[in-house]
């Protein structure tokens, strides 16, 4: 068995496609299927169950995935060790965050880091799921929590809040609400309960016990935008609301807190690229630290 193969079975595992994990590799097809049929006959062991849409990890597969993982872990530890490899900031670095952070405060400012580093590449995944590190599907994850499980090193970035907002035009045309309970008279906007992937996400209720959305989007980034034309009041991050000054600030003494972690694998922190774009995001929260103020001035939390 070696290296290569361990790479092929890799990918297949994390892609879920013979085909997909071709092209990450930048094979022909027919090749990873063939490595991966003579892995399984130097194994003696089916690795996979293929179907016609993806390939499934059979428990000997399971069992195949935590010892690759092992041989992974230690060929980039042993590159970051001799430095062959990271002498200079080159490579790939994939950074996966919630899209309200992603969009509105990363986005802006990790091009700053490539810039200085024009053999570096960042890939910015800013969407609304959570990242495994340990099938490195990122390499940094920005969390709302900090893992309690896992060979992860986090660290707290900074506490933020969210709060009611509503545009001008929508209070100018539906009133402007005095109590909570008021809330129940209002077009209120928030996520799309099914789709929300971790708890710390389920906070409309934290506001108000009744609370109804008429309007539901899966993203931060979606539902400011929504609140900004007018569809109604929602909860978003302060620290994005007060970007736009047709946004309210509704009832504000009721807010919430929230804090973000940065997250790194154990076994990547120690690969200069990997840790040279987690200290650039953590002294980039660091310095603009204000806008992230836990509440706006005035309020209290809920």
């Amino acid at each position: 068995m070696n290296w290569d193969d361990i790479r092929i079975f890799l990918a297949i595992a994390r892609t879920g496609q013979i085909l997909a994990a071709a092209r990450s590799l930048g094979l022909n097809h027919a090749t990873v299927a063939r490595r991966l049929t003579a892995l399984e006959t130097a194994l003696g062991s089916r690795l996979f169950i293929r179907r016609t849409n993806g390939c499934d990890l059979t428990a000997e597969g399971e069992a195949m995935l935590s010892h690759a993982e092992t041989v992974e872990s230690a060929i980039f530890a042993a590159r970051a060790e001799t430095g062959r490899t990271d002498e200079t900031l080159s490579g790939t670095v994939r950074v996966g965050a919630p899209d309200g952070f992603g969009v509105a405060f990363l986005a802006p400012r990790l091009g700053q880091l490539t810039e200085r580093h024009p053999d570096l590449t960042i890939q910015l995944v800013p969407v609304p799921r959570s990242f495994s590190l340990s099938r490195r599907e990122a390499d940094i994850a920005i969390t709302l929590e900090r893992p309690t499980q896992g060979r992860l090193v986090a660290r707290k970035l900074v506490d933020y809040s969210l709060a009611l907002y509503a545009s001008q035009a929508y209070l100018d045309g539906h009133g402007t609400p005095s109590s909570i309970a008021d809330l129940k008279d209002h077009q209120l906007v928030g996520y799309v309960e099914d789709l929300i992937f971790t708890p710390s996400l389920n906070f409309t209720r934290e506001i108000y016990p009744d609370w109804r959305s008429h309007f539901e989007v899966s993203s931060a980034i979606g539902q400011t935008e929504a609140v900004r034309a007018g569809a109604g009041i929602g909860i978003l991050h302060s620290f994005i609301a007060r970007q736009y000054p047709e946004l309210i600030p509704v009832l504000p003494r009721a807010t919430i807190g929230r804090s973000y972690w940065l997250v790194v694998h154990e076994d990547l922190r120690a690969i200069r690229r990997v840790g040279q774009v987690a200290d650039f995001i953590f002294h980039q929260v660091r310095q603009a630290n204000a806008i992230f103020a836990q509440a706006l001035e005035g309020e209290s939390e809920v």
